[in-house]
């Protein structure tokens, strides 16, 4: 069973879809809030979270005060047990559901940046795929953004892109969680905010 862990609607289980999916554990998705929350990462922010399979990181955003949310996963079955998880809880309101893939979404530029991003792709994500996927991200994030990339513990650290950086990793059990930002512009650059 999953359910979101803290916020207006914590405690409350989350459909997951049949197969194809690796739901982040309550327990880690517990750690990451509380340091991500540490970081005033959330309230009032606008998130991305790729790769969304149940909702579950995006809906535990919702849930803690993020002022918008929008899950993208291209599996329809996924998409669909978004949907209804968003409506279930109360939260369709501030959270969209887009059927597409991660890669074509975060090619088009957002109306405006994003304040937090959760990629949480399939273990066998190429680290092609992931790097092409955060490169995208750059122009879409302010220097106050922070970019959350989960992993197997196995796995090498995400390939940050020029203008990202990593500044912090977690492992929990097979779970090991990276933590990036959009790197500081350069005083000749004109800085976006």
């Amino acid at each position: 069973m999953t359910r979101i862990v803290a916020g207006s609607v914590g405690g409350r289980t989350l459909a997951v879809p049949p197969r194809g999916t690796r739901p982040t554990s309550e327990r880690v998705r517990e750690a990451l809030f509380s340091r991500l929350e540490h970081l005033d990462a959330v309230e009032g922010a606008r998130v991305l979270d790729g790769y969304a399979g149940s909702g579950a990181l995006g809906l535990e955003a919702a849930s803690r005060g993020a002022a918008r949310v929008v899950l993208v996963e291209w599996g329809r079955a996924a998409a669909d047990v978004c949907r209804r998880n968003a409506a279930a809880l109360g939260l369709a309101d501030r959270v969209a559901v887009v059927r597409d893939r991660v890669e074509a979404y975060t090619a088009r530029p957002p109306a405006e940046p994003w304040d937090l991003v959760l990629l949480d792709p399939p273990y066998d994500v190429p680290d092609a795929t992931l790097a092409e996927v955060l490169a995208a991200l750059v122009p879409a994030l302010t220097v106050e953004s922070v970019v959350v990339v989960e992993r197997s513990a196995r796995s090498a650290a995400p390939p940050w892109p020029a203008g990202m950086h990593g500044f912090d990793t977690r492992t929990y059990g097979e779970t090991a969680v990276h933590l990036g930002a959009r790197s500081p512009v350069p005083d000749d650059e004109p800085a976006r905010r």
